[in-house]
C-alpha cells in the first residue's frame, strides 16, 4: 500500500498541474471569442462567465483524459529514469502492484469523466443553447461599431450604420431589416439613439427622420411606405426561429432508446469517454518506459503526443462516421478504444516477447555451434 499511495501521489501532482493550466487555456481560449461577441452587442456581457463555466464543464471530459494520460508519461518518466522503478522491482515489487496503483487512479477518474459524459455535458449543452437563443432576442446597441452588419443566426434582424458620433453617440444613416412571418420591414433613419435600458435589461432605439418599408413575403400582403419624424423600435421584437434539435443537450436516457443515427453517435461517444480515460491513463506506463543510460526521462513524450493525437483522430472521425449513417451501430465508434486496447496490450508484454524471442534465437544459436559434427568414412583407394 505504501507504493501504490507513493504512485498515486507521483502522477496526481503533474495531473492538478496540467489539469489546470490546459483548463486556463481552454477559458481563455473561450472567453477570446466571446468578448468579440460582447463588444459587438451581440452577446449580453453578463451571460460572458456562465457561458465560459458550461464551456469548461463540457470540455472536461477531453482535458481529463489527456491530463491523465500527460501526467502518467511525464511520472512514469521520471521513474524510469532516476531508476526507481529498476529499484522496485529489484525488491520484489511486482509489475502488477504498479499496475494496480495506476488502475486505481485511472478508474476512479474514469468514473468521474462517465458521470460528466452522461449527465453534466448534456445539461450544459441545454443551458448553453438557451443563453445563445435567447442572447438572439436582445442586443446591446451602445457596443455596436460603425461599418458593421450584425445580424442574428438566421438572418431575421439586420442593422447596419456607416458612422457614429463618438462611442455612445448616436448612430448616423442607420439601416435596419426585420423579418416578420408576412412581411420584411426596412428602416432607413437619419440618426438613432439608444434610450435608457428598460427592467429586462433591453434597450428601445429612438430613430429621427426615418423612412419605412413594409414589404409583403406572398401576393396576399400589400405593400406600404411612410415617413416619420421620429419612431420608437424595439430591436427584439423580430422573428427568431424556433431552436434547432441537437443531440448533444438531450439526456442521455433518451439518447438511449433513440434510433437516429446522430443520437447513436452521441451516445456511444459519452460511453467511450470512460474507457478512453482508463485506456490512456494505463497505457501511459508501457510508453514512458526508457533506459536512463540511452536517453532522457522524457525522451519517449513525444512519441506519447503522437499516439493520443493518433487515438483522438480516429475517435472524432468515428464519430462523424456513425452520426453520418456510414457506419452502423455496431461496430460503431468502439472500434478505436479497441485498437487501444491492442495497443496496451502489445506495449505492455513487448518487453517480455522481445526477451523471450531473444533468447530462444540464442539458444538455437548455440545448439547450432555445439552440434557434434558427423564422422565421416574415409575411404583408401587401393595402390
Amino acid at each position: 500500500m505504501i507504493i501504490e499511495r507513493y504512485l498515486i501521489r507521483e502522477v496526481a501532482k503533474p495531473l492538478a498541474a496540467v489539469l489546470g493550466i490546459l483548463a486556463a487555456l481552454f477559458v481563455g481560449y473561450s472567453t477570446a471569442g466571446l468578448l468579440a461577441d460582447a463588444v459587438n452587442g451581440l452577446l449580453p456581457t453578463g451571460a460572458i462567465a456562465e457561458l465560459v463555466g458550461l464551456k469548461l464543464l463540457i470540455s472536461l471530459e477531453v482535458l481529463i483524459p489527456i491530463s491523465l494520460y500527460v501526467s502518467v508519461v511525464m511520472a512514469f518518466g521520471k521513474l524510469y529514469g532516476d531508476s526507481e522503478i529498476t529499484a522496485m522491482f529489484a525488491l520484489h515489487v511486482s509489475p502488477g502492484i504498479v499496475l494496480r496503483a495506476l488502475f486505481m487512479l485511472s478508474g476512479g477518474l474514469a468514473v468521474l469523466v462517465l458521470a460528466l459524459s452522461l449527465f453534466v455535458r448534456p445539461w450544459a449543452y441545454e443551458k448553453s443553447h438557451d443563453i445563445t437563443y435567447r442572447a438572439q432576442l436582445s442586443m446591446n446597441v451602445d457596443a455596436m461599431e460603425s461599418g458593421t452588419f450584425y445580424l442574428n443566426k438566421h438572418g431575421g434582424r439586420v442593422i447596419f450604420f456607416p458612422r457614429r458620433e463618438g462611442v455612445r453617440g448616436p448612430a448616423k444613416e442607420v439601416f435596419i431589416q426585420i423579418q416578420h412571418p408576412t412581411t420584411t420591414d426596412i428602416i432607413m433613419a437619419q440618426s438613432a439613439r439608444a434610450l435608457p435600458p428598460k427592467r429586462d435589461g433591453g434597450s428601445n432605439v429612438r430613430l429621427d427622420d426615418a423612412h419605412v418599408y413594409f414589404l409583403g413575403r406572398d401576393n396576399s400582403t400589400q405593400d406600404r411606405m411612410m415617413d416619420v419624424g421620429s419612431v420608437t423600435l424595439d430591436p427584439a421584437n423580430h422573428n427568431i426561429a424556433p431552436q434547432e434539435y441537437s443531440a448533444t443537450g438531450v439526456s442521455s436516457a433518451r439518447l438511449a432508446r433513440s434510433s437516429d443515427p446522430a443520437d447513436i453517435a452521441e451516445f456511444q461517444w459519452r460511453l467511450s469517454t470512460c474507457l478512453s480515460t482508463l485506456l490512456l491513463g494505463l497505457l501511459g506506463m508501457p510508453l514512458s518506459r526508457v533506459n536512463p543510460r540511452q536517453g532522457g526521462r522524457y525522451a519517449k513524450f513525444g512519441t506519447a503526443i503522437l499516439v493520443y493525437s493518433g487515438y483522438y483522430l480516429l475517435c472524432t472521425s468515428a464519430r462523424t462516421w456513425v452520426q453520418h449513417g456510414s457506419v452502423g451501430a455496431i461496430p460503431g465508434i468502439w472500434w478505436a478504444p479497441a485498437l487501444l486496447a491492442v495497443l496496451l496490450v502489445v506495449a505492455l508484454y513487448w518487453p517480455q516477447w522481445n526477451v523471450e524471442f531473444r533468447v530462444r534465437a540464442l539458444v538455437k544459436r548455440l545448439s547450432g555451434s555445439l552440434e557434434v559434427p558427423r564422422e565421416h568414412t574415409v575411404r583408401h583407394d587401393p595402390v
